[in-house]
């Protein structure tokens, strides 16, 4: 319906999520981020999802916080809880920035995606973004500091330098110079960005998709271990993976000649 403020579709094993708030530049309050963390739970309890797209209705992926609804509420924790009793009793799975998914995510991003905006882009595996898209944490310009996550994902996802001025000044970059500094590893024309999108997406999802999820664990938790841990825990992971009927099909389809018919398991 055109008043829900996320849209959901799934074709060929792909989720697509779409902020629609395009009047207020997809900003987040109370009501989107409940019916964002509802999607996205979706993508991990259904099995027919192998791959989920978040992107924005309109000029913006996500302009960040609604500030005027935390205005109206007094400027207090917004996400993190209004009381110290309701941020120590948070769960990580009911934050996005928090959360964790066993299923690849690709953030499409289609015009600015500041504070949260850049955030919910952070937090996914992948990112490719319109020649139009920009990026910042802006929050500091207005009393605060981001806190879903951005100063501590952007400075693992791009050099410090340029991390750190943008957490530090509040200055956005274009998408050219997130495509140079790393931040996304495409930028496409505004009016082909979403095929884009659902063109990669479609080709991770056409994968075994209980080893695009292993692989995917290993890529993530490694930089948090040593060099022989994350080996270890890969060759363990490649092991399991090994005994699934998935991996079985790839090599006789090879031999076969033909497509192969991953089910996931």
């Amino acid at each position: 319906m055109a008043d829900e403020t996320v849209l959901f579709e799934v074709e060929d094993h792909v989720a697509l999520i779409t902020l629609n708030r395009p009047e207020s530049l997809n900003a987040m309050n109370r009501d989107l981020s409940a019916n964002l963390m509802a999607a996205l739970r979706r993508v991990d309890d259904d099995p027919d999802i192998r791959v989920g797209v978040v992107t924005g209705n309109g000029r913006a992926f996500c302009a960040g916080a609604d500030l005027k609804e935390r205005a109206a509420s007094g400027g207090g924790g917004g996400a993190a809880g209004d009381t110290v009793g309701e941020f120590l009793n948070l769960r990580a799975e009911n934050a996005f920035n928090t959360r964790t998914s066993s299923k690849p995510l690709l953030a499409a991003v289609n015009g600015i995606a500041f504070g949260g905006g850049m955030e919910l882009s952070l937090s996914c595996e992948l990112r490719i973004a319109s020649e139009g898209a920009r990026f910042g944490l802006p929050e500091i310009t207005r009393g605060f500091f981001p806190g879903g996550g951005g100063p501590q994902r952007l400075t693992r996802a791009i050099p410090q330098a340029t991390a750190m001025e943008m957490i530090l000044t509040g200055d956005p970059i274009d998408a050219q110079t997130a495509l140079r500094v790393g931040l996304v590893s495409r930028v496409v024309p505004d009016d082909q960005l979403l095929a884009e999108a659902k063109q990669l997406a479609g080709r991770i999802a056409s994968h075994a998709p209980l080893a695009v999820r292993a692989v995917k664990e290993v890529a993530m938790a490694s930089p948090d271990m040593t060099l022989p841990q994350a080996l270890r825990f890969g060759g363990t992971l490649r092991w399991m993976i090994g005994q699934t009927d998935d991996s079985k099909e790839g090599p006789r389809a090879f031999t076969e000649k033909r497509e192969p018919n991953y089910e996931g398991r």
